[in-house]
């Protein structure tokens, strides 16, 4: 067998271990991700919806449970003047997390109440709750505990 094709079939075989490796690891994320899919009830009475978008999880303000009045609220606070008028209900306020080690790291979490976004971890805890931590720069950080509405 000549040279090159010996160095074809190591690079075939090269490409097929990655591919698998890729495959592997889209499916272990995409089964992660699914532990938090569903309606949680956070710590103040209000509604999320978590969902998966692309290899990360996201969440946005429950546009039907919870207060009504309060999804009909402004986004008035948002730092951005042209988003200041878009509605709190529906509003993805959760992006980016990734499956880490029984965590998910590496989001965002935007919060109208005070218009800032924080860099945020998810944490599943063995009785099934969610911690949610938001953090401006560690250790300034806030945490609530969020409870399984729906998976």
């Amino acid at each position: 067998m000549s040279r090159i094709a010996r160095n074809s079939r190591r690079m075939a075989g090269s490409m097929l271990a990655l591919a698998g490796a890729v495959v592997m690891t889209a499916v272990a994320t995409g089964a992660a991700a699914g532990q938090l899919t569903g309606v949680w009830k956070t710590s103040d009475g209000g509604y999320m919806e978590v969902f998966n978008c692309g290899q990360a999880v996201c969440g946005r303000i429950s546009p039907t449970l919870g207060d009504l009045a309060d999804k009909q609220r402004p986004d008035a606070k948002n730092k951005n003047p042209a988003l200041r008028n878009r509605k709190i209900g529906g509003l993805q306020i959760m992006s980016g997390f990734v499956a880490d080690q029984g965590r998910w790291t590496g989001g965002k979490i935007y919060n109208p109440r005070d218009g800032n976004t924080y860099t945020g971890t998810l944490t599943l805890q063995a009785d099934g709750n969610l911690l949610v931590k938001g953090c401006v720069v560690a250790p300034l950080c806030r945490t609530q505990t969020w409870s399984r509405v729906t998976p």
